[in-house]
């Protein structure tokens, strides 16, 4: 991959670009949907949550650790949320497809499943990484079966790792897709 700030992955259905400090502000509106990300250690209600969110994940972005993207719905012509590869692991091939979050009005649109997709085919066919992971919150049952209908293998509960905002210390499940196991 020889520049991780041009990435941009697209279908009919969808279109991610890179995050950046010019264009977070397209969120504003849907970061500040009450508990949007309730299992989630990220605060990004206000604006100001908002642009720290975006800095850090963009500092990790040079460090080449992560790939922000913003999601655009190309069905309703909207901005719906945000997205990355993280935890990036270049020697062993393995990275993490998270903090997603998109607006309540995209929920059931089939957004999640297309962008997903794009995620996936770029990771195993493009970047040519081995396994791409998930950590989700134990109590958020739809992003599990989304994950689970992907493709995604349950492979054990980190119990009690992570604190949420609300000082809750969630336990996280892990999932993961292997190369081999990935339609293509």
């Amino acid at each position: 991959m020889n520049n991780d700030h041009s990435i941009t992955l697209e279908n009919e259905y969808v279109k991610l670009e890179p995050l950046t400090l010019k264009n977070y502000g397209k969120l504003n509106a849907i970061a500040a949907q009450k508990n949007l990300v309730q299992y989630s250690p990220s605060d990004i209600e206000n604006p100001e949550s908002l642009k720290k969110y975006v800095e850090v994940a963009l500092e990790r972005l040079e460090r080449r650790q992560t790939i922000p993207f913003i999601i655009y719905g190309k069905k309703a012509k909207a901005y719906a949320g945000s997205t990355r590869f993280m935890n990036i692991d270049w020697k062993n091939c393995v990275l993490e497809i998270g903090s997603t979050w998109i607006g309540r009005e995209f929920h059931g649109s089939g957004l999640n499943r297309q962008m997903k997709e794009l995620m996936l085919n770029y990771a195993f066919i493009e970047m040519g990484f081995e396994k791409v992971e998930f950590r989700i919150d134990e109590r958020n049952i739809r992003s599990r079966k989304a994950v689970e209908k992907s493709g995604g293998t349950l492979e054990g509960i980190l119990r009690k790792n992570v604190y949420l905002l609300d000082g809750v210390k969630r336990n996280t499940c892990y999932y993961g897709i292997l190369k081999e196991e990935w339609k293509k």
